[in-house]
């Protein structure tokens, strides 16, 4: 059996793929790499090897990756992420590991123009430094997590009735960060080979709108929930007059943007395939988050 490393064993994705793997190989055969040992004492109480370090430092990486077999590189938040991934990449090549899955982006284009072309960048960056690194490679490009959806729509929903943003009627496949994670762990336990140096688009079954979201969660709570799309120089403005930061204000403007484009649209069946049943629908995930309110 491989020896599988899992990087930001601590955050939602790579807990939830490590917590997978435990469900379905000994603990002997987990490691995970996280920047504070305190928040990983659980996995550390269930058996898992843990290993404290960050993208930044090669020296922790490669004492990290010893007799590692299989790397799950989940990708960074920082400015300098493409970097960063590099800098795992070099590192496992270094350290003889034999894979490593790396979590990108689904889209349509890789124009520079494009409305999220600032998180695009590092990702594509990423994909071909691992592509040239000769180190096998899977390449798992996910959709929009349904977790976002809450977020996007805004924490004050139920009070506003209204979900606000500019991204048009555009739809998108999305799926929940679980069955990304399920994924990835099923992936990870593959020995025939069939994702060796493989680019695979991971989404949803159905593509839907925000019109369709907010008519779900008037299902889901019996409150009547609207879907305002206004122009992206106003939503930016109402948001930063609210007090969001820039930043914020500007990612999910241009987010919303993609979505309009239909950048997060495409289903495949690729998820399904993989998880050998139906991805958790987007009613299914809101009914959870919004049924209780």
């Amino acid at each position: 059996m491989s020896k599988i490393l899992v990087t930001g064993a601590t955050g939602h994705l790579g807990a939830a793929v490590t917590e997978f793997l435990l469900g379905k190989t000994d603990a002997s055969n987990i490691s995970i790499l996280v920047r504070d040992a305190a928040k990983a004492e659980g996995f550390k109480a269930k058996g898992v090897t843990i290993h404290v370090g960050d993208y930044d430092h090669s020296e922790a990486l490669l004492n990290a990756f010893e007799g590692i077999d299989k790397v799950y590189l989940v990708s960074g938040l920082a400015h300098n992420r493409g970097e960063q991934h590099e800098n795992v990449i070099n590192a496992a090549k270094e350290a003889g590991v034999k894979q490593i899955l790396y979590t990108s982006f689904q889209r349509k284009t890789e124009a520079a123009d494009s409305p999220i072309g600032f998180i695009a960048e590092s990702h594509l960056y990423t994909e071909k430094v691992l592509k040239a690194s000769g180190v096998t490679y899977t390449i798992l490009q996910h959709g929009l997590y349904a977790d976002v959806i809450p977020m996007f729509a805004g924490e004050h929903l139920l009070q506003s009735k209204t979900i606000y943003l500019p991204a048009g009627e555009g739809k998108t496949a999305f799926a929940t960060r679980e069955n990304f994670a399920e994924a990835g762990a099923s992936i990870l336990l593959d020995e025939t080979g069939k994702f060796d140096n493989q680019s695979i688009e991971l989404a949803g079954s159905k593509a839907i709108s925000w019109t369709e979201i907010a008519a779900i969660i008037s299902k889901v709570t019996g409150e009547t929930i609207s879907y305002v799309n206004p122009p992206v120089s106003e939503f930016i403005e109402t948001l930063t007059n609210a007090g969001a930061p820039a930043e914020i204000a500007g990612l999910v403007a241009g987010f919303s943007q993609a979505i309009g484009l239909g950048e997060f649209e495409a289903t495949n069946g690729e998820l399904e395939n993989i998880l050998g049943r139906k991805p958790a629908t987007v009613e299914e995930y809101l009914t959870g988050v919004y049924g209780k309110a």
